[in-house]
């Protein structure tokens, strides 16, 4: 049977589609060397192959294959904005309410005006000065939240911002419509009444809100019915069908996820593992997200948006960090508030692209200077995102870390304990193994060390986790011993969960209990450069799956950990040879 004809325009986008994850995927790494954002590094890949680089994704009608790509990108957005309004059940959210609202209030005033009034002063027009002042508002969503979750920064301008980005978001939306009505108004383009018009933009927010809210109720009731196995399945189609019905009815989005967020938030008990689920597919689809929207990025509008381009970047980013300084000195908020909040408001991009584009689309078949108005617009949009979205992460990135908010090894970066050359030795030795060769061949315990036989890149359990965290932890692992670490990595001794099963049941722990509370001395461990034959002594006296590695020096850093069964398959080779080696109960 021949192909058909979506066949043909299917192969060349799954071409495109792999080439920018695998790029994507390669930018990570070399970013985690030169302590790059991973974000950063995705988008400075995409701009690396897009058209102001390499040039090697189709982007031109009938073969755009970036248009192809949107619906994983705008699901991407979509699992972000819910990943946030989990994080915002109804008793966080009054307790910082007055202060984010303060917050908000002199940002987006401070900024909207120094916008508006600093581009009138450079000879642009008022209608444009207004709308720029409106685009100027909103932070990007998906930018802002996933740099703070790859940094772990926990605090109140971490807490501040993830609320600060929904607010800015719904607000820039708000007012670049009604602004947008009011020049159409001005010009005579209007083709109903100023009323009817205002309220369908109120009837489109109100709508998507419900719809939010009824799809977040529709989660809570669905999880705890389905099988472990199939919850996965059910959020990604929950979330696709609610954001196939925006995009029908054209709501504003970004709104629905949100609601959807915070009614899971404070309608179920299952919270914690909604977002563990989707963080699953989330890592995927940002991946995606941001290369995608790096090869989406023209170097070259930077130039055409010129001088106005330029200035709106400087106001833009003096608005940003003057409000958040006025209002945090206003409200009498910490140093570190008033100096580094500013900082991570400053990414711009999916919001202000798609509101000035739809300005464009909107008015492109009307008569008179309108549509070389809004052609301006998004010209001087398009070319600044340039910087703000590759600026933004690094500012972002900064001010957490600079305001304490990040944990000190977090903050270090180090690259993957597994070098390159121990990836290719573990290759080779498992091809030999699949073959039938033992690639340890005539090498006993005393002749193989604990480094060659260890596993490097573990999960340790942070000193601060919460007692959620840690049964988390529990319920993903095979395992029944796990190293504990402090900020800077080193060994403060591990949890078993034979010492745990007690509690496992006591709901009230999970916010009162830390990993540090439930935490045992190691009372024994290893050392790269000792032999199996110790790892085999230590597991026969006692009853641990693990056993930690740790350096010779002090303090003793957490390298990886030996796990029984390696080497009881080790030993079982043995045997096969004429060994007689045991390894514990």
């Amino acid at each position: 049977m021949p192909p058909l004809e979506w066949q043909h325009e299917l192969t060349p986008v799954m071409l495109t589609l792999g080439l920018l994850t695998t790029a994507a995927l390669l930018a990570g790494v070399v970013g985690q060397y030169v302590r790059l954002p991973k974000v950063t590094s995705y988008l400075l890949m995409g701009v690396a192959l897009g058209p102001s680089a390499l040039n090697w994704i189709p982007h031109e009608a009938p073969h755009d294959h970036i248009e192809a790509i949107e619906p994983l990108t705008q699901l991407a957005i979509a699992l972000v904005l819910f990943n946030l309004g989990c994080a915002f059940p109804l008793a966080k959210m009054r307790q910082i309410a007055r202060r984010v609202f303060r917050l908000s209030v002199g940002e987006l005033a401070v900024t909207f005006l120094l916008v508006t009034g600093g581009l009138m002063a450079v000879g642009t027009g008022l209608s444009t000065a207004l709308l720029l002042g409106a685009l100027a508002l909103a932070t990007a969503p998906a930018t802002t939240i996933l740099v703070l979750k790859e940094a772990e920064s926990e605090g109140p301008i971490t807490q501040y911002a993830n609320a600060l980005v929904a607010t800015n978001n719904l607000v820039s939306i708000v007012a670049f419509e009604i602004l947008f009505l009011a020049t159409l108004c001005l010009h005579g383009q209007l083709d109903q009444s100023p009323l009817l018009a205002v309220g369908q933009l109120v009837q489109d927010l109100v709508g998507s809100a419900v719809l939010g809210i009824v799809a977040g109720l529709a989660t809570s009731f669905c999880f705890g019915l389905v099988a472990e196995r199939r919850r996965l399945v059910l959020l990604v189609g929950l979330i696709t069908l609610v954001l196939g019905v925006c995009l029908v009815i054209d709501v504003p989005y970004l709104l629905t996820f949100l609601a959807m967020g915070v009614t899971v938030a404070n309608s179920s008990y299952h919270t914690r593992q909604v977002v563990s689920e989707l963080d699953r597919m989330t890592g995927l689809l940002a991946v995606i997200f941001f290369v995608t929207h790096g090869a989406e990025l023209r170097v070259e509008k930077l130039w055409e948006a010129g001088m106005i381009g330029l200035a709106y970047i400087v106001l833009r980013s003096g608005g940003k960090y003057l409000g958040i300084r006025w209002a945090a000195q206003t409200g009498h908020e910490e140093p570190e508030v008033r100096t580094w909040l500013g900082a991570t408001l400053v990414a711009q991009a999916g919001a202000a692209i798609a509101l000035s584009s739809l300005a464009v689309e909107r008015t492109e078949h009307m008569a008179g200077a309108l549509p070389d108005m809004f052609h301006d617009i998004k010209t001087i949009i398009l070319g600044t995102v340039v910087v703000f979205e590759i600026a933004g992460p690094l500012l972002i990135r900064h001010a957490v870390v600079q305001a304490g908010e990040v944990p000190i090894a977090e903050a270090i970066r180090r690259p993957s304990k597994e070098g390159p050359w121990e990836q290719i030795r573990t290759i080779i030795n498992g091809l030999l193994m699949a073959f039938g060769f033992d690639p340890w061949h005539k090498r006993t315990e005393q002749d193989l060390t604990i480094n060659e036989i260890m596993r490097k890149n573990v999960l340790a359990v942070p000193l601060s986790a919460t007692f959620d965290d840690v049964i988390e932890l529990l319920e993903h692992s095979r395992d029944n011993t796990f190293p504990v670490v402090d900020n800077d990595g080193t060994l403060a001794g591990v949890i078993r969960y034979r010492e745990l099963s007690h509690a496992l049941f006591d709901r009230t722990l999970g916010g009162l209990v830390l990993a540090a509370d439930v935490t045992t001395p190691a009372g024994r461990v290893l050392y790269p450069d000792e032999p199996v034959s110790r790892a085999s002594a230590l597991f026969a006296a006692s009853k641990d799956d693990c056993i930690a590695v740790v350096t010779n020096e002090s303090p003793q850093h957490l390298l990886g950990v030996v796990r029984r069964r390696d080497v009881l398959r080790f030993q079982v080779r043995e045997r096969g040879k004429g060994g007689n080696s045991q390894v514990g109960p």
